[in-house]
């Protein structure tokens, strides 16, 4: 709903404008339009400004994560062996101790290798390096197992039949396979 216009606001009521006010006010107006996109100009460019610079600082400190993670991941691997190494420590000193008593007998030369295999099984199982000794007649696993040959045996065929030497896991992940004899189909 528009207002009724009065008789003043009315177009054929407007003053005459010479062309010299015409030519001002338009000078004006343009005037004040320069004026708005310059100051929407600068106002741009501030913005870009802080965006730019947002980006550089966001993409210093990528940069510094990502050399903060490889001195991290160089510091794993230079030391990762660190806590191995320090569990088969015992193992070695009870090694040197049993090699420095001159007059052992048989069998305490067999109670202390057995004492010394304990420590060191313990000290692999820390670590998660654990054997595959499978079963006499346990399903032959090509994942865990190699077959050094295949042997007649009254089991049932693709079988172990003898473990030759044990395989190790490391964090289920094969280290070495376990060297076994296989059923041979009958």
């Amino acid at each position: 709903m528009s207002q009724p216009q009065t008789p003043a606001d009315s177009p054929e009521n407007a003053a005459p404008v010479s062309p010299e006010e015409a030519l001002a006010a338009a000078a004006v107006a343009e005037a004040d339009a320069l004026s708005a996109l310059t100051h929407q100009i600068t106002e741009l460019r501030a913005r870009n400004a802080d965006l730019a610079d947002q980006f550089l600082r966001a993409k210093a400190e990528a940069q510094n994560a990502h050399r903060r993670a490889e001195d991290e991941i160089s510091k794993a691997r230079k030391f990762a062996v660190e806590s191995f190494a320090e569990s088969l420590l015992p193992v070695a000193d009870s090694l040197e101790a049993g090699l420095a008593i001159q007059e052992a007998t048989r069998e305490q030369l067999r109670e202390g290798s057995e004492a010394t295999l304990k420590q060191l099984k313990t000290a692999l199982e820390r670590h998660k390096v654990l054997e595959i000794a499978p079963a006499a007649s346990a399903k032959f696993d090509p994942h865990q197992h190699q077959a050094i040959c295949m042997v007649p045996a009254e089991q049932e065929a693709n079988t172990v039949v003898a473990v030759l030497q044990k395989g190790y896991l490391i964090a289920d992940r094969v280290l070495r396979p376990a060297l076994v004899t296989v059923a041979a189909p009958k």
